[in-house]
């Protein structure tokens, strides 16, 4: 059987209000390359992805952004059944898949808003994804101020195996922050977000098991799909500031986002990087982020107990129950290091190496459940 977890999914509406976001029309044509090897230890995921990036001016107030994207995924990753003997090695399941992905935007500069309109598209062998996104930045306070609002929306077509069929997915997201100067030196940001998904909203291969009984007094182990709400809203605030430190040459960025969802979700990160220049050439970023997440109300490691025998076809109204450990309450850790070399104003090399480790928090989850891996980035830009 293929098994996927679902990395990738979802980003077609953090990626349209993020890298779609707008930005004052600049006069630079370029075109960039980056290759990223994720790995996990121990025949686990690897993701090896092939970005390419194309920006060109059309005028002086209007750009144009292409990217494309091609990624392929292998490796075993847990299921969702229970170690056979509490805190061992939870069984895993062997995937492949392979996704390709392009994204495009257009933004025009007006005397005091920049507006871009964005349309993305995602392919995999069980899902295919449609995205769009519509961005505002507005200047005030001579230039002092920036307003952001953007709204971005996707309509997803989701392979259910146990269903025998396919699944719808829609959601929308809204955007509203501002950026404040406070010196030339200074500047804070402050963002909320919101957002709603419907249809199914669950992984078409995750399974929970429960001990049930298949003849009179006799109990087995059987594996049954999980299930989960079909409707899910979200709610996100960031704040950031940027700190320029010009008798160092360095520059420092940090960031904190809160999340809350219906599933019962919260989660905390805190993001912290310095950007330290050396020479005229030579660029060094240190960066480190700590994510804390709740567990959702559903999560169970198992189905036993739970008063009722889970369906082979899970209703769209409950009850939900799901032993996907990513719904689980757990910690991670990244720390990473990436280095960008500016050889003249036409070419640039970058390469970055990037540690992540995930811990459970519940004192129940096996630690063998959750994943540390190793990323490598390594990219090249032609500017003309």
């Amino acid at each position: 059987m293929r098994f996927t977890t679902g990395q990738g999914r979802g980003v077609l509406v953090a990626g349209l209000l993020a890298w779609l976001s707008p930005r004052a029309a600049r006069a630079e044509d370029s075109v960039s390359y980056k290759y990223q090897d994720y790995r996990e230890p121990g025949d686990r995921i690897t993701v090896q992805a092939q970005y390419g990036l194309v920006e060109k001016d059309l005028g002086p107030d209007m750009h144009v952004k292409l990217q494309g994207v091609i990624d392929a995924i292998a490796g075993a990753t847990p299921n969702g059944e229970p170690p056979a003997t509490p805190g061992g090695q939870v069984p895993l399941t062997n995937l492949t898949d392979r996704r390709k992905a392009w994204s495009a935007e257009i933004s025009r500069q007006f005397p005091r808003v920049n507006v871009a309109v964005g349309y993305a598209n995602s392919r995999e062998s069980d899902y295919v994804s449609n995205g769009w996104s519509l961005n505002t930045l507005t200047d005030f306070n001579q230039k002092n101020t920036t307003l952001l609002l953007g709204v971005a929306g996707v309509d997803d077509v989701v392979r259910v195996p146990y269903l025998r069929a396919d699944d719808k997915k829609r959601g929308w997201d809204l955007i509203a922050g501002v950026t404040q100067l406070l010196d030339p030196n200074t500047s804070v940001t402050a963002n909320l977000g919101y957002g709603s998904s419907t249809g199914f909203l669950g992984d078409p291969y995750r399974i929970i098991q429960q001990r049930t009984e298949v003849f009179p007094g006799v109990f087995l182990p059987v594996d049954y799909p999980e299930s989960r709400p079909h409707e899910r809203d979200k709610w996100t605030i960031f704040l950031g500031v940027n700190r320029a430190f010009p008798a160092t040459n360095g520059t420092l960025e940090a960031g904190y986002r809160y999340y809350h969802d219906t599933f019962g979700t919260g989660a905390n990160t805190f993001e912290l990087a310095w950007f330290q220049k050396i020479g005229e050439h030579f660029i060094l970023r240190p960066e480190v982020r700590f994510y804390d997440q709740e567990a959702a109300d559903f999560y169970r490691l198992t189905a036993n107990g739970i008063g009722f025998t889970p369906s082979f076809r899970p209703a769209s109204t409950g009850p939900f129950y799901s032993s996907d450990y990513r719904l689980s309450a757990f910690r991670s850790y990244n720390y990473g290091l990436k280095a960008i070399w500016i050889f003249n104003a036409s070419w640039q090399v970058d390469a970055a190496i990037e540690k992540y480790e995930m811990k459970g928090t519940d004192g129940v989850t096996s630690a063998s459940a959750y994943p540390s891996a190793t990323i490598v980035t390594g990219g090249i830009k032609f500017t003309w």
